[in-house]
């Protein structure tokens, strides 16, 4: 309504001005005022919701841990630098820019400081949580895809290594005597350079894990070591054992087994079954492994102070909290100060000095070395202190200590090693060299066979990786822990299927005995069977290139145990051979053997048999008073008598060789074991290259008496294990090849 009272007074202005405008004779000019009514309109922005608050997990517990401790020196320490930059080297793993830097472009570039700490998206992220791949200072390369472990041993793998320390000695300086003092050289603007220490920085617990793989401690040549330590699958990677955000020991977890274990200083007490020597010497062997590692850095922090004093000529003292760490001492045993009150820095290297200073630093600068890996740290130091003794005027008494494990747990050794360079244990060999290949072949109800060629298959286990030593999973039912694995018969090389089991259950079962868990893996890999397979056709006497070597392999103290039930040895036609041995009351592995450090059980020989006092007197005891190797004494023990007899069989093989127009000669430290000796020097021949030539002129008369030579040595607990059996199958070989070398002994 409003709106039309508007236009009709603006149309009646319009005619009053027409009107006017007509009645006068000169044009006029007329103001006009328009009143326009103007509606304002006036958006109202609707009221925003604050956004959500974003709550990110583990803040507080990562706030409160060394990655966020901005007032710690690892992230403070450039901050009074001229110029304010944290290098990129130390960059890398001392911000979270480097960090990301290093992993997106291989090398992290500076950053400004302060740089602050560790974040969030130090680790959370696309790069980081891809990554499956470390290298270390060394140069080699750990590839892994287990939970975290790249991303912790990106920086939790020191600066030095065995590389870098060889690089600065031969290198560098290219020192030839290892105990000289070395004179500085000019770098490239003329400046000196001093030989001197080398820090493998802190806490490189990634590398202490992954020992010889990593190879940070500096390993000596020809020496082997132990490579990533392996505890138990479900606590086997740094995640599993410390929290990621706050960085603490998962305690709780290591109690579920370890039931002493109620704080961190709790896990110095603990030492596992497959670490049961008395390594640092001092006679206790019940003692927490830290304490064992303790010791051996005693010992060689001792012998590094001998050797400075009287070797490199200066005493030296070490300060694990003051750079450069090692001082020269003054008279009172202290760090010397200069005149100005500084501490004085050792300057006195040698580079035999230098490795074992280097070693003695990566054990204390990782202080969980204990639990990381232990048995890699005891080879180092152990090392480093045998090097250093050569030189000292009172050496060490290493034969108090102890550097590998028992057999099934010294990762170090060949057994486990042998495969490091392929990457896999073949399934032939898995069953008995991994740590998984054994539990694998049990749950797939697996076998041995004899092949078409007289070679051993087996069945049920695929390859396994490279272990060191064995893991309680190995032979425990870690579903039932501690209880073993349930084994109530065991297929052997021949064919044969065999037990210790006597007893049956309810259901008229066999029930599972712990020996025969042993003789899964104790019983050869050959077999009077594979040996005849290989024979097969050919004539006794007549020297055939298709013959090569057929070895029983190692410790088949279970074939020699069941004698002629397993087979194990050559057993020739016509005789008859001894069966399993139950005529001693103690007649299982376990019965006589600790299951762990696998030594004999000394003291319950000792009940029958007064006279023995350690290992050695077993060697003593025979079973009769027949003279079996016809020397007429009648009192040595039973273990003299089959040394003679072995003896025998040896010069018969060598006499055969020779009279076959190829002498031979017997290496037991050597594969394939029998080598040419044309020169008859005791020494195997060399090939144009070096390499010890194998021998190539083998009858099947000879190679079924060299088989049983080697069987008799391959068990070193066979005049134990089964006396009569092993001296029959010696006695029959003898006789294979010379019945006349027999004459005046007498075979059971």
């Amino acid at each position: 309504m409003r709106n039309k009272n508007i236009l009709l007074t603006l149309g009646l202005l319009v005619v009053i001005a027409l009107v006017v405008a007509g009645c006068q004779s000169a044009p006029t000019t007329v103001e006009v005022t328009r009143q326009v009514e103007v509606t304002r309109v006036v958006e109202v922005t609707p009221a925003v919701p604050p956004p959500p608050v974003v709550e990110i997990p583990f803040l507080d517990v990562f706030l409160a841990s060394g990655h966020a401790n901005a007032s710690d020196e690892p992230f403070k320490h450039w901050d009074a630098a001229t110029p304010p930059v944290v290098p990129g080297a130390c960059a890398r793993c001392h911000t979270s820019a480097g960090y990301i830097d290093y992993l997106t472009n291989g090398k992290a570039a500076d950053v400004p400081a302060p740089a602050g700490t560790l974040a969030c998206q130090t680790c959370h992220n696309d790069k980081t949580m891809s990554l499956t791949s470390v290298t270390f200072p060394s140069g080699k390369v750990v590839n892994t895809t287990e939970d975290g472990e790249a991303r912790c041993m990106t920086c939790h793998q020191g600066r030095e290594s065995k590389v870098s320390i060889d690089k600065q000695i031969n290198d560098t300086f290219k020192i030839t005597d290892v105990d000289a003092q070395v004179p500085p050289i000019k770098d490239a603007n003329g400046k000196d350079v001093k030989f001197g220490f080398r820090n493998v920085h802190y806490f490189a617990a990634g590398a202490t894990l992954y020992g010889s793989q990593a190879q940070m401690g500096y390993e000596y040549d020809g020496k082997a070591y132990d490579p990533k330590f392996r505890h138990v699958t479900e606590f086997d990677t740094c995640v599993a054992c410390h929290d990621q955000h706050s960085l603490k020991v998962r305690v709780e977890k290591c109690a579920e087994c370890h039931a002493n274990v109620k704080t961190v200083d709790d896990l110095k007490d603990n030492r596992l079954n497959g670490s049961l020597e008395d390594y640092n010497g001092n006679g206790d062997t019940k003692e927490g492994i830290y304490y064992e590692l303790q010791g051996l850095q005693d010992v060689l922090y001792s012998s590094i102070q001998a050797y400075a004093a009287e070797v490199a000529g200066a005493p030296i003292v070490y300060d694990g909290s003051a750079y450069p760490y090692f001082f020269t001492a003054d008279k009172d045993g202290k760090i010397a100060k200069d005149d100005k009150g500084n501490n004085v820095s050792y300057g006195k290297w040698t580079a035999r000095l230098l490795k074992a200073a280097y070693n003695y630093q990566v054990s204390v600068k990782d202080p969980g070395a204990f639990t990381h890996n232990a048995k890699y740290i005891i080879e180092l130091l152990y090392d480093s202190t045998a090097d250093l003794s050569t030189k000292l005027s009172k050496p060490v008494d290493m034969a108090k200590l102890r550097r590998d494990d028992a057999g099934h747990f010294a990762g170090n050794t060949q057994p486990f090693r042998n495969w490091d360079t392929a990457g896999m244990v073949p399934a032939g060999c898995a069953k008995c060299h991994s740590a998984g290949g054994l539990p694998q072949f049990i749950a797939n109800n697996g076998t041995t066979y004899l092949t078409g060629t007289g070679s051993l298959g087996i069945t049920g286990v695929v390859a396994q990786p490279p272990a060191n030593g064995f893991m309680c999973s190995t032979c425990h039912d870690t579903a039932n822990f501690p209880k073993l694995l349930a084994v109530t018969s065991v297929p052997f090389p021949s064919g044969a299927k065999l037990t210790f089991s006597t007893e049956k259950d309810d259901k008229g079962n066999l029930k599972p005995v712990d020996a025969n868990l042993c003789i899964e893996c104790h019983q050869g890999r050959e077999s009077t069977a594979s040996v005849n397979a290989a024979l097969k056709g050919l004539e006794a006497d007549v020297v055939d290139p298709k013959i090569g070597f057929k070895n029983i392999h190692y410790f088949a103290a279970g074939a020699t145990l069941f004698g002629d039930a397993a087979k194990g040895a050559y057993q020739f036609d016509g005789q008859a051979y001894a069966g399993q041995n139950t005529e001693h009351p103690l007649n299982q592995c376990t019965q006589c053997h600790d299951v762990h450090a696998l030594t004999v059980k000394i003291d319950g020989c000792a009940g029958c048999h007064t006279e023995v006092k350690g290992v050695e007197d077993l060697q003593k005891i025979r079973m009769d008073k027949t003279d079996y190797n016809g020397n007429g004494d009648t009192t040595e023990g039973i273990f003299e008598e089959l040394s003679a007899m072995r003896d025998k069989l040896y010069a018969v093989i060598q006499a055969y060789a020779e009279k076959q127009g190829t002498p031979i000669v017997y290496s037991a430290a050597s594969y394939p074991y029998y080598f040419v000796d044309m020169d008859k020097d005791g020494k195997p021949d060399k090939d144009d290259k070096g390499a010890n030539i194998r021998y190539n002129a083998w009858t099947p008369r000879l190679l079924e008496s060299a088989y049983n030579y080697q069987y008799s040595l391959k068990d070193p607990g066979a005049f134990a294990h089964n006396p009569k059996y092993i001296i029959q199958i010696v006695y029959d070989a003898i006789a294979n090849l010379d019945k006349a070398g027999v004459a005046g002994m007498t075979r059971p």
